[in-house]
């Protein structure tokens, strides 16, 4: 029962496909002190809004390109922006954004305007044949995309519909995917977000430090995508009260998206559980403790998911032999790792995927395992949760792909920290396999059907504290891919 309401609160949230995630009344509002900003005036009647104030001799905090943070503005949304009323609307923005983040902008934001199928076609990334073999088989081992589909397009899909707007650190700008030339924002909330990166990018410089894996980009973005969250929402906390926004416009934009909930899940980790680090990081020491973070950023979605282990957590280095026969080799994309770690949200997401997939009724997990529920409602700042016990305790891992000509496989092995949380997911992962078709055909193997999207076979065995998970076109071929 829980399907149609998941698809349904699949919304856009700062260029991600997501579940709502609006100001907070909770949400402290920072009060930054020592800007001098005059007492906000009535909306002006003319559209000369910047003459409504007068403007600070030096640049300061709270105030950007002529516009102060509590200025009023004679713009109409309902019917587009044209070009100087964006320039008026994303002055102010930048302005409300140092306003809370305690930042100063050092340049102009330069915002331009593409249409969704010039976004499409940017987004659309040829890769070549190894790289794509690589992910599909990553995103085989997950249970999220299967066989019958290409990883790198499922991920697009599930993104290219739904967004409105991105922070470009390789362009320094934003960029607003629009249907019209005059396009109409979804309030403040998306561009405020965006505009967070782009300070990011000047203070912290967001392209210094490239990471490899997946679960490393999950812990990176845990703490960018975070800030920007939880300024977004502090942003959009003022609206109403102490700031004049602009209003919802009544888009006639394209939303939704691919309506893949494991790949929603997997997508959304850093805006669900990233505010709640940076907030973590915030009480202990404001935003000067958030700004030492980018100095040394979490190591995984680990850190992420519990903010009390950053920064010492660091994940385990698990050792991984190739134990094929000559006839299979691994798979190694050119200029990246030849290996994937995927950790505690990944695993997270495969078993949340269970929960609405439509190939059986029967989920692995609970739909309470993976919600947050405020009453009977899902937690619009919060809504899912990575902290599933069965993948709760992962400490490192290795995965690698590998190939015999158009056949392929892949070993992974994942370290826990201790062996009955091992054993857990063990038991879990086998529950994982059966769910998507297979049967127990020998002691700890698996064999899945035709009908199914991950048609192969699949043992699962544990030693201690470590579990290693093989797959092979057949139950026959497993000691082939990795000699037991």
């Amino acid at each position: 029962m829980y399907r149609a309401a998941l698809l349904a609160a699949l919304l856009v949230l700062a260029g991600c496909q997501a579940p709502s995630a609006g100001p907070s009344a909770a949400s402290p509002v920072n009060e930054t002190t020592g800007t001098d900003a005059p007492e906000p005036t009535a909306t002006p009647a003319s559209a000369d809004a910047a003459d409504a104030l007068p403007d600070p001799e030096t640049d300061r905090l709270g105030w950007e390109n002529g516009y102060w943070h509590n200025e009023s503005l004679a713009v109409t949304n309902s019917d587009g922006l044209n070009e100087s009323e964006r320039e008026a609307v994303v002055a102010r923005s930048m302005a409300r954004v140092e306003w809370v983040r305690e930042r100063e902008f050092d340049e102009t934001v330069p915002v331009s305007v593409i249409d969704r199928s010039t976004y499409q076609n940017r987004s659309t990334t040829a890769a070549n044949a190894t790289s794509a073999r690589f992910d599909n088989g990553k995103f085989e081992a997950l249970f999220l995309i299967g066989e019958d589909r290409d990883a790198l397009e499922a991920q697009n899909a599930a993104l290219s519909q739904s967004v409105l707007g991105y922070y470009s650190p390789v362009r320094d700008e934003i960029v607003i995917v629009a249907d019209s030339e005059r396009p109409q924002l979804d309030g403040e909330a998306t561009l405020a977000h965006e505009l967070v990166h782009a300070l990011q990018d000047q203070q912290f410089d967001l392209t210094n430090g490239t990471v490899t894996t997946r679960d490393a980009y999950q812990g990176r973005n845990g703490l960018v995508e975070g800030d920007a969250s939880l300024v977004e929402r502090r942003y959009t906390a003022n609206c109403g009260e102490a700031w004049s926004c602009l209003d919802s416009a009544d888009s006639t934009q394209s939303g939704g998206g691919d309506s893949h909930f494991g790949l929603n899940f997997l997508q959304f980790f850093p805006y669900s559980d990233g505010p709640g680090f940076v907030e973590h990081r915030y009480e202990a020491g404001g935003w000067a403790a958030v700004d030492a973070a980018f100095a040394d950023r979490p190591d995984g979605a680990t850190e992420v998911i519990y903010p009390e282990q950053y920064p010492e957590w660091e994940p385990a280095t698990v050792s991984l032999p190739d134990r094929s026969n000559d006839e299979w080799e691994r798979v190694r994309p050119p200029g990246r790792a030849d290996y994937a770690v995927v950790g505690q949200s990944a695993i997270a997401a495969s078993l949340a995927y269970t929960v609405t997939d439509d190939y059986e009724d029967a989920s692995v997990v609970a739909a309470d395992d993976v919600l947050n529920f405020e009453g009977n409602e899902i937690d619009g700042n919060d809504p899912y949760n990575y902290d599933v016990p069965a993948a709760r305790g992962w400490a490192g891992g290795k995965l690698y792909v590998y190939e015999n000509g158009d056949r392929s496989g892949y070993v992974w092995r994942t370290r826990w920290t201790n062996e009955s949380e091992a054993a857990e997911f063990a038991s879990t992962w086998s529950a994982v396999v059966r769910h998507w078709g297979g049967e127990e055909t020998g002691e700890n193997v698996w064999t899945i059907g035709e009908d199914s999207p991950f048609t192969d076979a699949v043992r699962i065995d544990r030693s201690g504290a470590t579990v290693t998970v093989v797959n092979a076109p057949d139950a026959a071929t497993l000691e082939a891919v990795h000699d037991a």
